[in-house]
């Protein structure tokens, strides 16, 4: 007999039905020599005794020498104890692995399906071999092909040896964190909860958001001239701004006075614009954002069903990039979509066209490729699941489309001693571009004219517009997953941020329940798309700000260091190692106490 424990039931059924397992018994399926059953997510968690009555000042930093398993918990008259759906899955999987020559893991194939099933594996003392399913789709045929090409589950030890860092870090950090700073703060009654990664992104929030308060707009003005040559009409803006109206006015007089502007500098380039990538996570939410105000969570979600329904491969990817093998079955893919009610045409004309390989990068695959439809159509969908769906379908024929060629034109004037500039392009080949049209619109596609240097062209009205200084934009939940996957642009420091560049906090998969935990903490809002920080927030906030919890660079070095985990760059010891003298630094720094120095 083999057991294959998948992560949810949903997934269970899928799996059972394609082995042949129908027979359903309490807590799993049976039958043609396969059981299969499932966990609900983390059946189990950490804990330690250490940290049990830990609620005085004395007791902090909680180190303990090692973490013990236990059943997931839940709360019952606000007191926590072992979920008992959760003790009686466990009792039936331990009894399923113990009848077994083998067991596949079929899990979510990323770091917290795998971190999941081994905590379980451990948690029941499971000693059978371990074989790894991974499919980045739960079609039929991905599955099939999965299940033909099962992997040594040790070809997956550092995806989990990171799980198990990174779990174990946001618990010291975490409850550290938070009591230290709580009882500082007078007390239990008000729980003032600090983490990892949630408290960069706070600080991200509210730094943002003081920015824009305090600041202070500035009134300018500039010019815009209207002029007209061999029957096409165009405007020209002035290069400088005005902020003395004595100047403007002055300006504008000796302009008039001019009635003409000499050109001085003609280029015309033409250039081609490549298509997006394809949608990764993070960029999937930032475009729902976007468009239908969707909350990162929200997308994630509805993403995470349309995966459960067959209709998208895995989600929760940060790759923008596909295989070679995966890039062959895209005509299929696309062929698919002749009948999309929105994207129908676009997919039909490209019909036997030589796609782009724009995304087509083996080295940028990390556990999974990007996202995409799967061969399966889409038919019923809500709202929103459709709109979601359209989005990574849209994308695709994006990615996979020509270049747009333009022809791009920059002029610059002079009309009596003041410089005025002019742009223009011209889409030669729209490309991907005709995907959807209204991208078509840009500030700069007025249709210039040819010009000569030294040219003396007439102008025909002088119109002066006021303007004020705008702070950066509060964040919504789109800029904020964007500072959040590029963290060295929140960092000042040049050199800093050449090291930060392509290093995020969080993971795609997990930033949008970072989001969510600190609006459900009562530290932000939302105001149709702004995210704006309570009192309490602000407060936290005012608390933290200099301190090591809250450097985003810190938290972006962090998770550096666990995807190095899973290359095999980095040991799983040493970054337990920096997150402990890190937690020693961190408690003492929150408590007033006298930062004692680390090994």
């Amino acid at each position: 007999m083999v057991t294959i424990i998948a992560e949810k039931p949903s997934a269970a059924r899928d799996l059972a039905r394609i082995v042949g397992a129908t027979v359903r018994c309490d807590g799993y399926l049976t039958g043609n020599g396969y059981n299969v059953t499932w966990a609900f997510g983390h059946l189990v968690s950490i804990f330690a005794p250490e940290a049990e009555g830990a609620w005085f000042i004395g007791n902090l930093p909680i180190l303990p020498p090692q973490f013990f398993l236990q059943a997931g918990m839940s709360e019952k008259g606000g007191r926590k104890a072992a979920d008992e759906g959760y003790v009686k899955q466990l009792g039936i999987i331990r009894k399923l692995f113990d009848e077994s020559e083998y067991i596949i893991n079929a899990g979510d194939a990323g770091r917290e399906g795998e971190l999941i099933q081994r905590y379980i594996y451990a948690y029941v003392g499971c000693s059978k071999p371990v074989k790894r399913l991974w499919t980045s789709s739960l079609t039929d045929a991905a599955i099939k092909e999965g299940l033909a090409n099962l992997m040594d589950s040790k070809d997956f030890d550092n995806l989990y040896y990171a799980g198990k860092a990174r779990n174990e870090a946001d618990w010291l950090v975490g409850i550290n964190a938070t009591r230290a700073l709580t009882l500082v703060s007078g007390g239990r009654g008000k729980l003032l909860s600090l983490g990892r990664v949630q408290t960069p992104t706070l600080a991200m929030v509210c730094k943002r958001y003081l920015e824009n308060k305090d600041f202070v707009p500035q009134t300018f003005w500039n010019l815009k001239v209207a002029a007209r040559k061999d029957g096409t009409a165009f405007a020209a803006t002035a290069k400088e701004r005005y902020y003395d109206v004595e100047k403007l006015n002055a300006d504008i007089e000796k302009i008039a006075a001019a009635g003409q502007m000499t050109v001085t500098k003609m280029e015309k380039k033409e250039r081609a614009q490549q298509p997006p990538y394809l949608h990764d996570l993070t960029s999937l939410q930032k475009e729902a954002n976007r468009k239908y105000n969707l909350s990162a969570q929200d997308c994630l979600d509805i993403a995470q069903s349309l995966y459960e329904k067959k209709l998208l491969t895995y989600p929760r990817t940060g790759s923008k990039f596909i295989p070679d093998d995966v890039y062959a079955k895209v005509p299929g893919l696309i062929e698919l979509q002749g009948g999309h009610r929105l994207y129908g045409q676009a997919a039909r004309a490209m019909a036997g066209q030589k796609l782009n390989r724009h995304s087509v990068d083996k080295t940028k695959v990390t556990d999974h490729h990007a996202l995409l439809p799967t061969e399966i159509m889409a038919i019923g969908l809500s709202d929103l699941e459709q709109k979601v769906y359209d989005l990574v379908v849209v994308r695709m024929l994006e990615a996979m489309s020509p270049q747009c060629d333009m022809l791009s034109t920059s002029v610059e004037f002079d009309a009596a001693g003041v410089s005025f500039g002019a742009r223009g392009n011209v889409i030669l080949k729209p490309g991907w571009k005709a995907v959807q049209k209204e991208k078509d619109e840009d500030e700069d596609n007025q249709q210039l004219p040819s010009f000569t240097v030294g040219e003396v062209i007439k102008i025909l009205k002088i119109k002066p517009f006021e303007g004020k200084t705008k702070p950066r934009p509060l964040h919504t939940e789109a800029s904020l997953l964007e500072a959040m996957e590029h963290a060295g642009k929140e960092v000042d420091e040049n050199d800093l941020k050449d090291a930060l560049k392509d290093v995020g906090i969080g993971t795609p998969a997990t930033r949008a329940s970072e989001i969510e935990t600190i609006m459900k903490r009562g530290y932000v809002r939302k105001e149709k798309k702004s995210l704006i920080p309570t009192d309490l927030g602000l407060e936290v906030y005012e608390k933290v700000k200099d301190s090591y919890i809250a450097d985003v660079r810190l938290t972006g070095q962090w998770e550096k260091a666990l995807s190095d985990i899973v290359d095999g760059k980095t040991s799983p010891i040493a970054f337990d190692k920096s997150i402990r003298r890190f937690t020693v630094a961190l408690t003492d720094e929150l408590l007033g106490r006298t930062v004692r120095k680390q090994d």
